[in-house]
């Protein structure tokens, strides 16, 4: 819901105007997803919107806890809507072969992420991430995504969330209009209020995409999942690589940065013996000279069945000095909840496996 949406919901329904507000302000500020516990609101207000509101759709299917805090969330997006037997309320509960995406909280010292996911499963199919094996089985709305971030947001104890990246499940670009939804929620003073600089939005790439990502009047960070610095090796690892050339995916970002003035982040995943040797570095800063980017370097957590593994971390640092040498601000993103099944879709698929 918006502002605009809440007020003709309230005026369908002969409720005052002020009445959108106060739900706005009991969801955002305070956290509050139960009608009932909105005490400000009538009796018979809270009952309406319990009866025609949804607040949560998804409902829980499983969660994970890293001893660095990171927690990682499975929400089940099938879940049956059912009236509670104390209080009369609908509530939703999820259920076995739940259509179900991850969501993770990462807590650093400043700040708090939400890592979410814009579709079920994922139509790239990266040969080394689990998100897609299974293919994408459909789109997230705006509602969804608003609803992860919001769920790490208030779970029990700790700080709001302050950063959220969209480097969760599925490609962002290729649901690029609830994203932006989503995205206006996000940031918006009446929601999340998480400002355009703290919000990133991670995409392997399709250059018409990104051209028309360039126009959106939010502008927030891109990042570019490259992995490769060769149309060769990158049609290897990623099967939309086909579609396009680095060439054309950078000049895409060139675009984007022109348009927003958002220096690019681009991702580098590194498999070991795979796209992280001395000469690969030595490509990759050659590409990256062609505008302003920053480069992270992030080292491969492992996925059952799937066989890459893990890069030493000697030969991680050797690529990033070989960046450095050629002036390319570059860092190594610090590896997070690999004691809870850290790759994207591996919480799902050990959940969906039992």
């Amino acid at each position: 819901m918006t502002p605009e949406s809440m007020s003709q919901f309230c005026a369908d329904y002969g409720l005052p105007r002020h009445v959108g507000d106060q739900v706005f302000n009991w969801v955002y500020a305070n956290g509050v997803v139960d009608p009932a516990a909105m005490t400000n609101l009538a009796k018979n207000t809270r009952t309406l919107l319990a009866e025609e509101m949804v607040f949560y759709r998804g409902g829980e299917l499983g969660r994970a806890d890293a001893t660095d805090g990171t927690v990682k969330l499975l929400i089940g997006w099938d879940a049956a809507r059912r009236r509670d037997d104390a209080e009369g309320l609908p509530v939703l509960q999820p259920r076995d072969g739940d259509r179900s995406t991850e969501t993770v909280m990462i807590p650093t010292q400043a700040r708090r992420t939400a890592c979410v996911s814009s579709q079920v499963g994922c139509p790239v199919g990266c040969r080394f991430c689990a998100s897609g094996l299974d293919g994408v089985e459909g789109n997230l709305d705006a509602g969804q995504i608003v609803e992860q971030a919001h769920r790490l947001s208030w779970m029990s104890g700790g700080d709001r969330i302050t950063n959220i990246v969209f480097m969760g499940m599925g490609e962002p670009l290729a649901n690029a209009d609830q994203v932006m939804r989503a995205i206006r929620t996000l940031n918006a003073a009446w929601g999340m209020g998480i400002g355009a600089r703290r919000i990133t939005v991670s995409t392997v790439g399709l250059p018409a995409a990104i051209e028309k990502f360039s126009t959106f009047d939010i502008p927030v960070t891109l990042a570019l999942s490259l992995h490769a610095p060769t149309d060769d090796l990158r049609r290897e690892l990623i099967p939309w690589a086909e579609y396009s050339t680095v060439d054309d995916l950078l000049g895409a970002c060139e675009g984007y940065f022109r348009s927003t003035g958002r220096e690019i982040t681009i991702e580098y995943l590194l498999l070991h013996e795979v796209n992280d040797r001395v000469h690969h570095a030595r490509t990759l800063a050659t590409l990256c000279r062609r505008m302003r980017a920053n480069v992270n370097l992030i080292r491969y957590n492992e996925v059952p069945g799937l066989p890459y593994t893990r890069p030493q971390d000697g030969v991680v640092r050797a690529f990033q000095q070989t960046l450095r040498d050629a002036g390319v601000n570059t860092h190594i993103r610090a590896s997070r909840g690999r004691d809870i099944a850290a790759a994207c879709g591996q919480l799902k698929r050990e959940v969906m496996g039992r």
